[in-house]
């Protein structure tokens, strides 16, 4: 069904026929307009053969077709779709991922090649993501300071390419745990207290930012936010030696900076869980088992998808000048 959201704006519609008519006309034959290139269109004019009746009453029209279509554009006319119901069942996540600099170490393997840890949880969390249907998400990313990308939405899809785009050092290179589930709790306090979930994924410790991450996971508590948390990172990786070769190579923990105890007080504190993801298969696991959460009821909510149509007329009036500036180009030249 089309509806226009401004149909007063179809009042003007005779707008022109009345100052025509009742606009009194001008007794000075004094110029109304002053131009430096007047005489250029003056000269114009002259070049221009006579026109005949029909040709006047074309151009009249395609005025007049011109006007009532920029009229019907300014009316705001919009197509509704059939109304859509959206699922009673669900949950509400927040989603906070890690994008300090570590997470751009390579211990990670993504089918056959080495990946960095940035690029494993995003290969995860978007199957976890295409999963949640029915589910409200929210995605937060953090760094040296915590930002919400995206609120809680039904629009999953775009949940999906907020954290594909998602870059290595768009929030700082540190590490603000505490701030990430500040946030958190502002976003989340009003919802209804069975759904407060919150994951929270980060491969190291807290570095920055102004909220102590176990103070913060007190006050997820007293607000009934569960908070799972999630280390991600391999605890074995081998250095090459000179040249790329095995001769002088090493063992390291890439996660040795990964604060365990922190994240499991924090799951602790709020009745959620903390996971340990070394690689993409553990990490797919763990997601796999968040997905037994108990779901809750939800409000239902019903919506009425909506497309706006006012570039179609206003194409049209745009057409139909281009098509009288032609017509008179043409007539000139000829």
């Amino acid at each position: 069904m089309i509806e226009l959201l401004w149909p007063a704006s179809l009042l003007l519609l005779p707008l022109p026929w009345l100052v025509y008519r009742w606009w009194p006309t001008a007794k000075s034959e004094q110029a109304a307009l002053r131009a430096p290139f007047f005489e250029e269109w003056r000269q114009l004019q002259q070049e221009l053969p006579g026109r005949s009746a029909g040709s006047r009453k074309l151009e009249l029209t395609a005025l007049i077709l011109i006007w009532c279509c920029l009229l019907l554009a300014s009316a705001r006319p919009m197509l509704y779709g059939d109304p859509v119901t959206l699922p009673a069942q669900g949950r509400d996540l927040l989603l906070a991922v890690d994008l300090s600099g570590s997470m751009r170490t390579q211990d990670m393997r993504v089918g056959n090649a080495t990946a960095d840890r940035l690029s494993a949880v995003k290969s995860v969390l978007a199957e976890f993501v295409q999963r949640r249907r029915g589910d409200r998400l929210g995605l937060i990313l953090f760094g040296s300071r915590a930002y919400l990308q995206a609120p809680l939405t039904f629009d999953l899809r775009t949940i999906g390419r907020f954290l594909q785009e998602a870059q290595i050092g768009f929030a700082g290179n540190e590490t603000a745990i505490g701030d990430a589930i500040g946030l958190a709790i502002k976003r989340l306090r009003e919802r209804p207290g069975d759904s407060r979930v919150l994951i929270l994924l980060t491969d190291g410790a807290n570095t920055a930012g102004t909220a102590p991450p176990l103070e913060a996971a007190r006050m997820a508590a007293d607000s009934g936010i569960r908070i799972h948390t999630i280390g991600v990172g391999a605890e074995e990786m081998e250095l090459p030696g000179i040249f790329g070769s095995s001769f002088g190579s090493r063992t390291t923990n890439p996660s040795r900076d990964l604060d365990e105890a922190t994240l499991r007080q924090i799951a602790q504190a709020t009745g959620g869980r903390y996971f340990r993801a070394r690689n993409p298969d553990e990490l797919a696991q763990i997601y796999r088992l968040l997905d037994q959460i108990e779901p809750i009821d939800l409000e239902a909510e019903t919506y009425r998808p909506q497309t706006s149509l006012f570039h179609w007329p206003l194409s049209l009036a745009f057409t139909i000048s281009l098509l009288l500036a032609l017509r008179a180009l043409l007539a000139r030249r000829r």
